[in-house]
């Protein structure tokens, strides 16, 4: 680990609290008594300082593209144990996948335990775009969508109910921080943790894809250093896509969400690519659509 890498905070100017350490950056904030806050926040740093430490220590098994059959690498830490949790069901499926697909979302869900305590009425942390929630009974959280991050908009809204019994908010595309294997500007997908919808996220978000020639790939170890990725093609750039192509890629991603949905993985998912916007799910996470004039409006996929 780069020594570098000393764990820091600053509080924002409305409350909120902002850790960072490495490549871990959190945004946290909560809700309730002050003094319960005040506490979890605490809590919450304590526990942050030692994460790092415990992934960095077990990275060259998290790495491993884990297997269909048989036994995944063993580890120990509790991240590193709910990274496996949420990406052995894809691998078990045939698909690609290692246990760093579900990083972020796993940092962000062993964090929020630490709100887990009276007084405190709903909490968030949000890791870079996954987030993970603590709702009390009766509360809800409403996440705005950006579908382009080269041209951030409010494009949609998700509201998650606390009765909805998902905790968990994640996005994956190939404009964002991670490589992707397919075109998706953006795959959002609400479910139980933070940790199972990061990895669903980036599975979708590899099956919305399609063979054009506007599409420019390269070897991910190519695009970054040590990626998981090895010499899997990644996309690096999409030009203007034929209404066809659109067509066939956002009907692949669909087809892949309706199957999570449909094994109980995940909520919702909510897609995005070149303006074209669909969504599935079983309706426990409604959508408050948000697009602003001129943008099409949402396709509802059962």
């Amino acid at each position: 680990m780069n020594p570098g890498w000393q764990p820091a905070r600053t509080r924002l100017s409305d409350g909120r609290w902002h850790f960072q350490q490495g490549p871990i950056d959190l945004v946290i904030g909560a809700e309730g008594d002050p003094a319960a806050c005040e506490a979890a926040h605490e809590a919450c740093w304590a526990q942050f300082a030692t994460v790092l430490t415990m992934l960095v220590s077990e990275l060259p098994a998290l790495r491993r593209a884990l297997p269909p059959a048989g036994h995944p690498p063993e580890i120990s830490g509790p991240v590193a144990q709910r990274m496996m949790a949420a990406c052995l069901p894809h691998a078990r499926s045939g698909l690609f996948i290692t246990a760093m697909a579900a990083v972020a979302g796993s940092v962000a869900d062993h964090l929020i335990g630490c709100y887990h305590c009276p007084g405190v009425r709903r909490a968030y942390i949000n890791n870079g775009g996954d987030i993970a929630l603590h709702l009390e009974p009766g509360e809800f959280w409403r996440a705005g969508v950006v579908g382009n991050v080269n041209a951030p908009a409010l494009d949609a809204g998700l509201v998650v109910p606390a009765e909805s019994g998902l905790r968990g908010i994640a996005t994956s595309g190939w404009r964002g921080r991670s490589l992707s294997l397919g075109i998706a500007d953006s795959v959002t997908v609400v479910a139980r943790d933070a940790a199972t919808a990061d990895a669903a996220a980036t599975i979708i978000a590899n099956h919305v894809d399609v063979a054009d020639p506007a599409i420019e790939r390269r070897a991910a170890c190519e695009v970054r250093d040590q990626s998981d990725l090895g010499d899997l093609p990644v996309t690096v750039g999409v030009g203007a896509l034929a209404p066809a192509s659109i067509d066939t890629a956002i009907t692949s991603g669909l087809a892949c969400a309706r199957e999570l949905v449909s094994r109980g993985l995940i909520g919702h998912a909510l897609l995005n690519l070149a303006g074209r916007w669909a969504q599935t799910g079983n309706g426990v996470a409604p959508i408050d659509q948000r697009l602003s004039p001129g943008r099409p409006a949402l396709m509802r996929a059962a």
